[in-house]
């Protein structure tokens, strides 16, 4: 009985209660999603049994301890690294193009995105490698610190090629997000950093100017295709591309927009979207429930990261710090891109609401990242007083 009591006292039942109010979110925005009778699944059931088997992966990621989870970091980078080249050379027949994408196998038990997976291998490479790295060079230097951004470079670039490859812009700008967000903590000097992403912003800025006055040049030398361009100007004017690439984005607007403050109430929704269970859950969440119910949701994940900035805090060991980081920098841009491309403030790429959206890769890939955390509050009394155990 006591062994029993030590191990539910180990349970990160915080971390717990908020996905089981997550699953609630997904279920009821789901279930008002399919008023609209654009699929004949149930896909509320179905996502029931993927939170079942996001929350066996949890179970299983607490047989491991973060220390054995650094250790095995290379080999699940490297088994994520063979599935994403397995989707390039894979048949059609079992890697089905889905708009345009070459991105999912499909299972008899489902489809399978390799890329939502590798995400969390990612993380799990960079926090070795940077907590390895300090463990080497205990005296930092200018040019320490370049090798460091070196080696978190070329890690990230690798899969985020192959997923460029898909072609999958969504996923890619997650990648550069768990990229960025670590290296931001990682200890390399501002010397650095500021000069870089200074460089990267006035490139990005110098893109999107010559996206509005001169596409023709991306288009002869970078070999930018003209849905692309598309998703830009339906973005900034949406409504004089309603038939093409903004109406998505119309539909949302006028979907949040009519929610006002309370919302039009549970499956009183007006307002046709496609995709409405998966990409624009949230525009749903708006018309249903208003602001309010939109408010709500969003401080859910302020609690969620929240939590998860604690755990970082809390832990002892460098490596479990730098794969927090990166497990919120994951979940943070999801939410920003996600909410923002539904409401006009960024543009639309195919990037689900984490734990809200229907979707058994994203979902999984998620309950995994999030299993590490739990692996770490599982076994964090090991590291306050492994002196005294025997």
């Amino acid at each position: 009985m006591e062994t029993r009591q030590r191990f539910v006292d180990k349970i990160d039942w915080g971390l717990a209660f908020l996905l089981l109010l997550f699953f609630i979110v997904s279920a009821l925005g789901i279930s008002s999603a399919q008023t609209s009778g654009q699929y004949s699944a149930n896909f509320v059931l179905q996502q029931a049994f993927w939170y079942v088997v996001g929350f066996m992966i949890i179970g299983f990621a607490l047989f491991f301890d973060p220390e054995q989870y650094k250790r095995l970091a290379w080999y699940t980078y490297g088994f994520g690294i063979l599935l994403l080249l397995a989707l390039i050379v894979a048949p059609e027949s079992i890697a089905p193009i889905r708009n345009g994408a070459k991105s999912w196998f499909e299972l008899p038990v489902g489809s399978i995105q390799p890329s939502e997976f590798m995400k969390t291998f990612l993380i799990l490479v960079l926090a070795r490698i940077i907590s390895n790295h300090h463990e080497v060079h205990t005296r930092k230097t200018l040019q320490t610190d370049f090798q460091l951004l070196l080696k978190i470079g070329g890690a990230t670039m690798i899969p985020l090629a192959l997923i460029m490859k898909q072609p999958d812009l969504g996923t890619s700008l997650v990648l550069i997000a768990i990229m960025v967000g670590i290296i931001l903590v990682s200890g390399i000097t501002w010397k650095l950093i500021l000069p870089i992403f200074s460089s990267i912003t006035a490139i990005g800025g110098a893109i999107l100017a010559l996206v509005i006055w001169a596409p023709e040049i991306l288009a002869k030398y970078l070999k930018v295709e003209e849905y692309q361009f598309g998703r830009i100007y339906s973005w900034l004017d949406p409504y004089n591309y309603a038939k093409l690439e903004g109406f998505h984005l119309i539909k949302s607007l006028n979907a949040i927009g009519s929610g006002q403050i309370f919302g039009k109430g549970y499956k009183d929704g007006e307002v046709t979207l496609p995709e409405n269970h998966t990409d624009f859950i949230f525009s749903v969440i708006g018309e249903e429930y208003g602001f309010l119910g939109a408010s709500i949701v969003i401080s859910l994940f302020f609690l969620l990261i929240y939590h998860l900035t604690k755990v970082a805090l809390d832990t002892k060991d460098t490596f479990n710090a730098y794969v927090c980081a990166g497990i919120i920098s994951m979940i943070t841009f999801h939410v920003f891109q996600n909410v923002g491309m539904t409401i006009q403030l960024l543009p639309i790429t195919g990037i689900p609401l984490p734990f809200v959206s229907y979707g058994g890769s994203s979902l999984m890939g998620n309950m995994l990242a999030l299993g590490l955390v739990f692996s770490m509050r599982f076994y964090h009394k090991n590291y306050m007083f492994s002196s005294d155990e025997s």
